[in-house]
């Protein structure tokens, strides 16, 4: 779908070209162009839908010649990381290394957070794993659905508060996941101070994937842009989860325990194409001090996933977060309270970004997150 703007539309009749690459409208003196990336052409003659929304501009729907190969994923954790390769870890916000060069023997996915209640229904014995809790040995990383577990032997890290004992907290959070995340020894970076994770016991570090860079030793490291980064990570875990667990709604929970927001996946084969004229967030994206939009030309073309959401902070949506949290249908994910916000506005931008007509669907609103 393609909309131009309501104040280029203002003198109607509108002379609308369509070419394979470019699709231009004419409004008396008025112009408005979309040149299309390199890969993406249009069949001119499936134009259809073409009708004027007031406040939202001009849409219409048009099919592309061929589908476009994929652009190439901003990162990806599970793919990066293998055994027997030697990494280092860096601060994703800073570009400061965090863990010097590891050989990992062993790298093993996590099983999903219900397990032990899914042993428990399925096994016909005591369940002897229900008290045990899976950490990893020395040479190895584990990775879950929004973090990695390493053996912190011989790895320094910064607590935020030393007076904390991590063998302590280990045990006592034992029952209770949300005195856990408040009370566990947070690990920080030493340049800039952002929460790359926590110690969950006296020799083991959890790393959230949103806050660590892991790379090849060998290769030369450039850091990637903040906004860019989390929303890859974030809409490949959604995408990761709806294909192996049929799971399309999810709540993102803070390391304080608090839900900030419901998203409602819809789905994740979309390839959007912005013009870099008409994206209201290639300026405000200067927040977190990258250039969201690529150097690509006049436009540019992401693999991207559509979402629901509702944001949950300061106690808005309380009764809907209850009843998603309660739901075994829902999956959670955990990561550091700070990149939640940040990921809050990313939504927010995104949805500021559609006409009007395209922002809510139902009670929700509508967003897109950028592979």
């Amino acid at each position: 779908t393609r909309y131009a703007s309501e104040a280029s539309l203002r003198n109607l009749p509108a002379d609308i070209s369509v070419a394979p690459g470019r699709l231009e409208v004419r409004s008396g003196a008025a112009c408005e162009a979309a040149a299309l990336p390199p890969g993406v052409s249009l069949a001119p003659s499936s134009c259809r839908g073409l009708r004027r929304l007031p406040g939202d501009g001009l849409h219409l729907r048009l099919q592309l010649r061929d589908a476009p190969s994929a652009p190439e994923l901003v990162y990806n954790v599970r793919e990066s990381l293998k055994p027997q390769k030697n990494y280092v870890f860096y601060c994703q916000s800073c570009g400061n290394v965090v863990v010097k060069e590891r050989k990992f023997l062993r790298v093993l996915p996590l099983p999903s957070e219900n397990w032990s209640a899914l042993v428990e229904e399925w096994c016909c014995h005591p369940n002897p794993f229900a008290r045990s809790t899976l950490l990893p040995q020395h040479g190895d990383c584990f990775l879950g659905d929004t973090f990695l577990l390493l053996n912190s032997r011989n790895q320094s890290y910064v607590p935020e508060s030393p007076k904390c004992s991590s063998e302590t907290e280990h045990h006592a959070s034992q029952n209770d996941s949300t005195l856990k995340s408040k009370e566990n020894t947070r690990v920080i970076c030493e340049r800039c101070k952002s929460t790359l994770g926590e110690t969950v016991s006296s020799d083991t570090v959890k790393y959230y994937v949103t806050e660590v860079i892991i790379w090849p030793s060998e290769e030369s490291f450039s850091t990637l842009p903040r906004s860019q980064f989390i929303q890859s990570v974030v809409a490949q875990c959604l995408a990761e989860l709806s294909s192996a667990k049929s799971t399309f709604r999810f709540t993102i929970k803070g390391d304080d325990g608090r839900i900030y927001i419901l998203i409602w996946l819809l789905n994740s084969d979309t390839l959007l194409v912005e013009s870099s004229g008409s994206s209201s967030s290639h300026s405000v994206f200067t927040l977190f001090g990258d250039n969201f939009m690529h150097s690509c030309g006049p436009s540019g073309m992401w693999n991207a996933v559509k979402v629901l959401y509702q944001p949950c902070i300061k106690n808005r949506n309380k009764d809907l977060a209850d009843a998603w949290e309660n739901d075994f249908g829902v999956h959670p994910l955990k990561f550091p309270s700070e990149t939640c916000l940040e990921l809050l506005l990313m939504l927010s931008l995104s949805t500021a970004s559609l006409p009007p007509s395209l922002q809510r669907m139902n009670s929700f609103q509508v967003a897109f997150l950028k592979m």
